[in-house]
């Protein structure tokens, strides 16, 4: 039986314009890319370590994770995933170590699909059916000019584009003005399509959240929201809980929920309408089926954080996914896809996003871009 190698790099995106969410802002992005070789074939994953700590996540590859996995059987994918937590525990089995799990995670799932031959989508048991997708979007970026007439021509450049559904960011600007944007992007939807809020754990209490998103439901009009996303902080499952109560906008969290057992407790403590694991942030593939198989026991639906080019196989092999969040390139926003090359990028039309068929996740990494970025191992 052949053994593995691994290899994992690093790399840094910049973001070229001023950009913000209610919380942080974004100079650049950190990817960890992990490679698994056997037998001359190579399965790649990825992780998003942040806006820094990308080197932070790699070096939990190489001295944690790469010992037990090197010497583990190959073919035994989530054994593995099982072996990777147990040496966790002594470091703290959150953040970074389970970002680094994931790439590790991701990449023997998908060298598995390539030696299979087989897209990760039907390996999983799905289809190549082309999945739903929103045009995420409506980050703060000061050079546009007036905020609600910029966010008005993002969502007409996103039905440019073939997309109905939109999300876009709230929580950086007072109530008022974020009330404003939220009225210009419904009336630039033209009465067709749903429009999500993504707050980013803007408000410090209960009570303010709901007092923001009045107003946003307000502006909305008969329109409606499709959700409002994290508008407390990611550890107040509780507080989501409360005000899911006493609004009539869907709560989406889960984001930065890490593991089934974070999930269980959002799931049981009823603080989400639409949970949003990240397979880059959960723990990779093996866990985010296990989350998704929970929800579709309990109903809940999902609608998967960012890494658009994996989530689409992962949407294919499950029931309970609502639609799966796309960044066009060129917003610069979610940026990854400038290292992958471009006949393999994710092809998007009418809304609908293209399962690639070719054997694995199907993606291929620029080599010219990598090295020009800084991609270290």
């Amino acid at each position: 039986m052949a053994g593995l190698s691994l290899g994992v790099q690093t790399v840094r995106i910049p973001v070229a314009r001023p950009t913000r969410i209610s919380t942080r802002v974004l100079g650049s992005r950190d990817f960890v890319i992990v490679t698994v070789e056997r037998d001359g074939m190579v399965g790649t994953g990825y992780s998003y370590a942040g806006t820094t700590g990308g080197s932070v996540v790699a070096l939990l590859v190489n001295d944690v994770l790469s010992p037990v996995v090197l010497t583990a059987d190959p073919d035994d994918v989530v054994g593995i995933w099982e072996l990777m937590f147990q040496e966790s525990l002594l470091i703290g089995r959150r953040g970074a170590a389970l970002r680094a799990m994931s790439a590790v995670d991701m990449a023997l799932w998908d060298l598995t699909a390539v030696r299979a031959g087989l897209p990760l989508a039907v390996l999983l048991g799905g289809s190549l059916a082309p999945i739903p997708a929103y045009a995420s979007g409506g980050y703060y970026r000061p050079d546009d000019g007036d905020w609600a007439d910029a966010v008005a021509r993002e969502i007409e450049g996103n039905r440019a584009s073939g997309f109905t559904d939109h999300k876009i960011k709230v929580g950086g600007l007072s109530v008022a003005d974020d009330a404003r944007r939220v009225g210009a992007a419904v009336a630039a939807m033209e009465g067709v399509g749903r429009l999500a809020l993504d707050a980013n754990n803007a408000y410090a209490s209960v009570a303010d959240a709901a007092r923001a998103a009045a107003a946003f439901e307000r502006a909305a009009g008969d329109t409606g929201l499709w959700w409002f996303e994290e508008p407390l902080s990611t550890e107040d499952i509780r507080g989501h809980a409360r005000l899911r109560e006493r609004i009539d906008t869907p709560i989406a969290t889960g984001e930065i929920a890490q593991t089934r057992h974070e999930f269980r407790t959002i799931i049981e403590t009823g603080a989400a309408d639409i949970i949003q694991p990240d397979a880059g942030v959960v723990g990779g593939i093996t866990e985010y089926m296990r989350v998704v198989r929970t929800a579709e026991t309990f109903g809940v639906q999902v609608a998967p954080h960012w890494h658009a080019n994996v989530h689409v196989h992962l949407a294919a092999a499950s029931t309970t996914c609502l639609t799966v969040e796309h960044f066009e390139l060129g917003k610069d926003i979610y940026n990854f896809e400038r290292v992958v090359t471009p006949e393999t990028r994710l092809q998007f039309a009418d809304g609908l996003l293209q399962i690639p068929a070719r054997p694995g996740i199907g993606i291929e990494f620029d080599a010219d871009a990598l090295a020009l970025l800084g991609g270290a191992a």
